[in-house]
């Protein structure tokens, strides 16, 4: 395991999303990493396809939402 050299601005950027997300900082800039690398390793995918694809590889299944009633 080695240290990243970030500028402040964006870790307090990983920070704020990391409480969104509810990651540590540590994970949230390892998810960033981690996506970022499958965006360039796949250009003609959106982000919603890799994600989706990341999550059928680990074994997830989500089920369709159902409309809420007008």
């Amino acid at each position: 395991m080695g240290i990243v050299n970030i500028d402040d601005e964006l870790h307090d950027q990983i920070r704020k999303a990391s409480v969104v997300s509810c990651r540590s900082i540590n994970a949230q800039a390892a998810f960033w990493i981690k996506i970022g690398m499958l965006c360039e390793m796949n250009p003609t995918q959106t982000f919603n396809e890799i994600v989706a694809k990341e999550l059928r590889a680990a074994g997830v299944t989500a089920q369709p939402v159902k409309a809420a009633a007008a």
